[in-house]
């Protein structure tokens, strides 16, 4: 079987500008990055903002295990499917982060014969996106400590310097740094730390942003430091938003690549769903609700963290929610989350199965608790056995919930269409009517309750002493009414990485809450997840190189 890279090397794609006239982009519309990428500028998106919008399809998951979901590459099969059985439609995906491309998770270009392409690109430098958020961010750390060492006008305290600067690259050397060393001509030493680019607030501003004017009126309002007498200092304060924007303003527009089948996909925005709100932008999803009848679009890790983000962040800001949510799980899966080992996973064990049932059972409750239609994929692997994949069906029928095999992986759109068109009913039958987990008038704590209670599965919240200052300073400034972005494990509804399965009468444990008042939200830190995470033994790089022809090798 040919590796991922080895199946993308072999297509011949269509130039982007015949791509963008399949969804009625003129050339016109597109600004080129050569013959098979593009953006799309701002006076196309301008002009398709009078269209209707088209019916938008939710993919999340269970929570992500070492076995593989193939969340990304159920989204891309299924909208290659929807346009095989005569639907048109546009995938709307995250970019990928160079950490994880590095690191251990690999890409999000999808897989095996459901991918985006050229591959490489988008799983490396792409359009410069991330490059120019790192700048924006990067910009504002140095123009806030010069504005320290030049008299400091603002009388900002340096020790309560709360912006970071970023890398795109998981490198937990620079967790925490000291910054301004080397005497008074070199600034004014304080601590300092970076967070990888995907959990910048720039990378979040830059996806809830409606166009360019509200884009710099949202890094404006990001809060980068305290005064001596406690007051939060803002980028507004600090006046640079303008160069900000002014850094971002190309980033700012989505990127139009293809499937491997000449499906549209805009392919913009990054960040990560365990430590950011973990969906691609607003600018991109809403733009392929004007150009398709169905868009296709994803959600970070498991729908406890992706989803909900989607649903109670996301959906607010886009003024449109989702038409059907569809849970991806695997045997393989859902057999780690009833207690086998990565190794054992071959051998046939519905014990098991039954038991990690347990963890799909509960994204469904989730899921249909927004009032959302859902159906259940089971991409398939070449070890599921004929009765592991019955019983899968038959645990699925207990909850009425719609369920179909698809092998996008290897068979393209012919391996979705079973699930395709069980989508296409489900929203032509099923008016879903929806609502958020909580309501405009909670605080902070009983949002953040809310979801502990109503989406993990847990019996409280436990808030650290640092968290429970915070809450009083954060109703000061009025930021208590603002949504809360939950920073969690992936792996488990609970904050504990080993609680697989369903686990029950669990507390979470609130140790900080970071305000990302430009995004528009509250960041939850809760357990030992880090905002810079850091690579494995073996790295993923170890296996990259490039031939004499400029051609990547070893790129999955």
């Amino acid at each position: 079987m040919k590796t991922d890279i080895e199946i993308s090397q072999s297509v011949q794609l269509s130039p982007i500008i015949k791509i963008g006239e399949k969804i009625d982009l003129k050339e016109d519309d597109l600004e080129l990055y050569g013959q098979h990428k593009a953006k799309i500028n701002f006076s196309a998106i301008q002009h398709l903002s009078k269209k209707p919008d088209g019916k938008l399809i939710l993919v999340t998951s269970i929570n992500p295990t070492p076995a593989g979901e193939g969340k990304s590459t159920v989204t891309i099969g299924l909208g290659d499917a929807l346009n095989k059985i005569g639907k048109k439609t546009v995938i709307a995906l995250r970019e990928p982060s160079l950490g994880p491309v590095m690191g251990i998770k690999g890409g999000a270009a999808g897989g095996g014969f459901a991918q985006v392409l050229p591959m490489e690109d988008i799983n490396l430098h792409f359009t410069g996106d991330m490059h120019a958020i790192t700048t924006a961010n990067n910009a504002l750390s140095a123009l806030l400590d010069n504005h320290i060492h030049q008299g400091n006008g603002l009388s900002i305290d340096a020790r309560r310097v709360i912006w970071k600067r970023v890398v795109d690259l998981n490198d937990r050397e620079l967790r925490q740094v000291m910054v301004g060393l080397g005497g008074p001509i070199q600034g004014v030493p304080r601590e300092d730390g970076f967070d990888i680019t995907v959990a910048s607030e720039i990378m979040a501003v830059l996806c809830l942003a409606s166009d360019l004017e509200d884009l710099k009126s949202r890094l404006g309002n990001i809060v980068i430091a305290y005064t001596f007498d406690l007051e939060p200092v803002t980028v507004s304060d600090l006046g640079v938003q303008g160069a900000l924007t002014l850094l971002l303003k190309d980033a700012l527009k989505p990127n139009l690549v293809q499937t491997i089948y000449g499906t549209a996909a805009l392919v913009h925005g990054g960040p990560f769903a365990n430590i950011a709100h973990g969906c691609n932008s607003i600018l991109a999803t809403k733009t392929a609700l004007k150009l398709g009848d169905f868009t296709v679009t994803e959600a970070g890790f498991g729908a406890d963290l992706g989803a909900e983000k989607f649903l109670d962040i996301k959906v607010p800001n886009l003024k449109k929610a989702p038409d059907a949510v569809v849970i991806v799980a695997t045997i393989r899966a859902l057999k780690m989350h009833g207690g086998v080992s990565k190794t054992e996973l071959t051998k046939e064990n519905i014990a098991a199965l039954v038991k990690g049932f347990a963890n799909l059972q509960k994204h469904i409750e989730n899921m249909r608790s927004y009032g959302l239609p859902v159906v259940v994929a089971v991409n398939e692997f070449s070890g599921d056995t004929k009765k592991e994949l019955s019983t899968l069906k038959e645990l699925c029928g207990t909850q009425n919930v719609p369920v179909e095999l698809t092998s996008v992986w290897a068979n393209g759109p012919e391996g979705g269409i079973a699930l395709a068109k069980r989508v296409v009913e489900l929203i032509e039958e099923e008016q879903g009517e929806f609502r958020t987990i909580y309501q405009k008038g909670m605080d902070l704590e009983e949002k953040i309750q809310a979801i502990v209670t109503k989406i993990y599965g847990g019996s409280g919240v436990l808030f650290s002493k640092k968290a429970q200052k915070q809450l009083a300073v954060f109703e000061k400034y009025g930021w208590d009414r603002l949504p809360v972005c939950m920073a969690k494990t992936q792996y488990s509804l609970s904050d504990d990485a080993e609680a697989l399965g369903r686990p029950e009468d669990f507390t979470v444990t609130v140790r900080e809450l970071v305000p990302k008042i430009g995004a528009g939200f509250i960041v939850v830190l809760t357990g030992d997840v880090m905002t810079m995470p850091g690579l494995p033994k073996k790295p993923a790089a170890l296996n990259m190189d490039v031939d004499q022809d400029g051609q990547a090798i070893g790129l999955f």
